[in-house]
């Protein structure tokens, strides 16, 4: 089954191709995404192949009226232009993410949004999780998810509390896991389009802001959780989901449970050592003896040249962890 199509128009050659050419990298969007300078090209192809989105420059909306594409959406050199019953329109010169997303967006809110049209299995869950504190457990799930990520589509979704994930990633943008928990909320709030309007990107790896308030975590139970992380790998959007789910607590069993494959960094000293214990006597007493066997532990490599902000993310890949996350990856672990 051939994937929805979206079109982008502009007059400038350079534009619509270095756009069409991100949004199709590694299938950033559930969309074959194509691109147009000619607008009597683009009346022709639309004739024969009916277009979901069209991404058109705002000057050009008149014409693009004989499109008839599903949605249009205006590429604004200036201002944004007012809706007013219209097209919506996103500013052009920012990044391509940033472009994707507020498409997803105003796509999103369409009144009969069609399913994606995506191939293969529903999404592999990896979980990382470990009830030992400072066991370097982000910097190791960023890192197996940038490395996954080179060779497929990944998401790296943060389950904490307080995650300081704003400040890693310098990302102070709208949108985050908030707006996940109350689009699941609402009866079939929750689609591709609208988790595509919610996401970020480091390099290869696709992220969602954390939760900005501990509360709206706080008020979602394990089993419900579970079952939000089950809708979204559903979606088949992206091959692997990486859920990072700190200090969930109790809560942390059915989530685990949903994993087809779990990492727990520990550390080798006493209290630690005491910490995992109680975790694998808590899962054989409350009956799940068989998610142990699921669990790889990991002992992470730590040296004093982590912590620097400006180029911690750039340590992580090409530092002692890196190189420790590729060998593990290597060696058939959870991947």
């Amino acid at each position: 089954m051939k994937k929805r199509i979206m079109a982008v128009y502009d007059v400038d050659p350079f534009f619509a191709d270095r756009f069409a050419e991100t949004a199709n990298q590694k299938g950033k969007v559930p969309f074959t995404v194509m691109a147009f300078t000619s607008m009597e090209r683009l009346k022709k192809f639309a004739r024969e192949n009916p277009i979901e989105i069209l991404l058109v420059d705002a000057g050009a909306e008149e014409a693009a009226k004989e499109v008839h594409a599903a949605q249009t959406v205006l590429l604004s050199d200036g201002e944004l232009i007012p809706e007013a019953g219209g097209c919506p329109s996103v500013y052009k010169y920012q990044a391509a993410d940033h472009i994707i997303r507020e498409v997803m967006a105003c796509y999103s809110a369409a009144p009969l949004l069609p399913a994606a049209v995506m191939n293969g299995t529903p999404s592999q869950l990896i979980g990382v999780y470990s009830p030992v504190n400072r066991c370097l457990k982000t910097s190791f799930a960023l890192t197996m998810g940038q490395i996954l990520g080179k060779d497929g589509r990944v998401l790296y979704l943060n389950l904490e509390d307080c995650s300081g994930f704003r400040m890693i990633m310098g990302q102070q943008g709208p949108g985050d896991f908030s707006d996940v928990l109350y689009y699941y909320s609402q009866q079939g709030g929750l689609n591709w389009a609208r988790l595509k309007s919610l996401v970020y990107t480091w390099d290869n790896l696709d992220y969602i802001l954390p939760a900005r308030y501990p509360e709206d975590l706080c008020q979602v139970s394990g089993e419900e959780m579970a079952g939000l992380l089950q809708s979204i790998a559903g979606e088949r959007i992206y091959e692997k989901i990486i859920v990072d789910l700190g200090q969930f607590g109790r809560k942390a069993l059915p989530i685990l449970l949903l994993c087809q494959g779990i990492y727990m960094p520990v550390r080798q000293d006493w209290i630690s050592a005491a910490k995992i214990q109680e975790f694998e006597e808590y899962a054989a007493v409350s009956g799940h003896q068989e998610l142990l066997e699921r669990i790889c532990k990991v002992k992470l490599p730590y040296h004093s040249s982590f912590g620097g902000r400006q180029n911690y993310l750039d340590q992580l890949l090409w530092g002692e962890l890196g190189d420790y996350v590729r060998q593990l990856l290597k060696g058939g672990g959870w991947s």
